[in-house]
């Protein structure tokens, strides 16, 4: 089937619920059994199947079986956000004395993790610069290592990785590749087929796609589905309900929101590089990106999340640019049909390369608006900038 056809049927059997189209939503805890053998063998794996709502309901694992199935995982891990998702995928590979080399672009809190839970715990975290080559990947690894993590291209910075062959090398030494997939989504990266084993999605972004719930989930081949859903498990996390259930339907309408979303980037993003003020626009689909020959091979589309860098202006030429634009909220996360903008300081979360910033920057989403109407808001917003000393 083609892609919009999954994202229509995946994930539901009105058969199986008296016919409506969507499945239901499942507040639940207990789970009651029939008779003391059928509790008895739901116990012997109670991370598999119906046991107890903790572990996951019919709802969940409809989601998970969409999402799986969009990014051709051998199954999926729903779990209450897109950090717990980090979390659990790292905790599902490490042990005291672990390795870890973790790409020098990725979110800021997936490094926090490494540093504030991690490292006291014994794991040693190595960041690298995300457009390293393979033999110098390669170098970095130690008996110890135990993942290599990637964000591609990164939320901030927008770097490409080039996945498949830092993937290959890794797995030259059995070590599992994880990406943070949430900019392109299974639709226009899927991970699995360049060589990624543990692919992350913050659901809470294009996946739900309306800005209304927190969500995250985790694409596993074989070999790391079990350990994962273990490791949630025993932590305890849950997705809720109700987010579950804005993320089964917001798959429904993912095909065509994220091509509006892709377009509406392009052109801000095309009319940005116009402007005085901006010193350069970073953006994977553009021909002006670094490494846009690799986006071009491994990727089919690209999302609405891109960054601008302004030529040296002042805190209150960038106040008098953001604080009154009418359109663009100003706030984090990304991914829901409004648009948003944020300065944002990428040295902040770095240590083994450094973002020469000569002037500020600025991460864009570009959300479902009409393009000229959001060109207009942000031209408003550059007389104001121009104006003010």
């Amino acid at each position: 089937m083609k892609t919009a056809t999954r994202l229509a049927h995946a994930g539901r059997h009105p058969s199986a619920q008296h016919g409506m189209v969507n499945p239901p939503v499942y507040h639940a805890s207990t789970v009651l059994f029939d008779s003391l053998a059928a509790l008895e063998a739901s116990s012997a794996d109670p991370f598999a199947g119906i046991h107890y709502g903790r572990n996951g309901t019919p709802l969940q694992f409809n989601f998970e079986n969409a999402v799986a199935e969009l990014e051709g995982a051998y199954g999926a891990v729903a779990t209450c956000s897109g950090l717990a998702a980090i979390t659990i995928a790292l905790f599902s590979v490490i042990e005291s004395g672990s390795h870890l080399l973790v790409a020098d672009n990725v979110y800021g809190p997936t490094r926090k993790v490494c540093e504030s839970i991690l490292r006291p715990l014994g794991v040693t975290t190595e960041y690298f610069d995300p457009t390293i080559d393979v033999k110098s990947l390669a170098q970095k690894f130690t008996s110890a290592t135990r993942a290599v993590f990637l964000e591609s291209p990164g939320s901030l910075t927008f770097e490409i990785c080039d996945v498949p062959a830092l993937a290959d090398a890794a797995h030259a030494h059995d070590i599992p590749v994880m990406a943070d997939n949430t900019w392109a989504t299974p639709l226009y990266f899927r991970g699995l087929e360049h060589g990624v084993d543990i692919s992350i999605h913050a659901a809470t972004k294009y996946l739900v796609g309306h800005a209304d719930a927190m969500l995250g989930v985790i694409n596993c081949t074989e070999a790391h589905y079990m350990p994962v859903r273990r490791t949630m498990g025993l932590h305890g996390y849950c997705a809720g309900p109700d987010d579950i259930y804005l993320g089964l339907r917001g798959l429904r309408t993912l095909g065509q929101r994220l091509p509006i979303h892709q377009d509406n980037g392009l052109q801000l993003a095309d009319w940005l590089a116009q402007q005085p003020a901006v010193s350069r626009v970073i953006h994977p689909a553009r021909s002006d990106h670094p490494q846009h020959e690799l986006w071009r091979r491994d990727f089919t589309g690209a999302s609405g999340l891109f960054a601008v860098q302004l030529q040296p202006v002042s805190r209150a030429q960038i106040e008098a640019l953001v604080d009154h634009l009418e359109l663009f909220g100003l706030g984090f996360s990304w991914g829901g049909y409004e648009s948003l903008i944020l300065p944002v300081n990428p040295n902040a979360s770095r240590s083994a390369t450094r973002w020469h910033d000569n002037g500020p920057t600025l991460r864009i989403h570009a959300g479902l608006e009409d393009p000229e109407d959001l060109i207009a808001d942000l031209e408003a917003g550059f007389k104001r900038l121009a104006a003010t000393s």
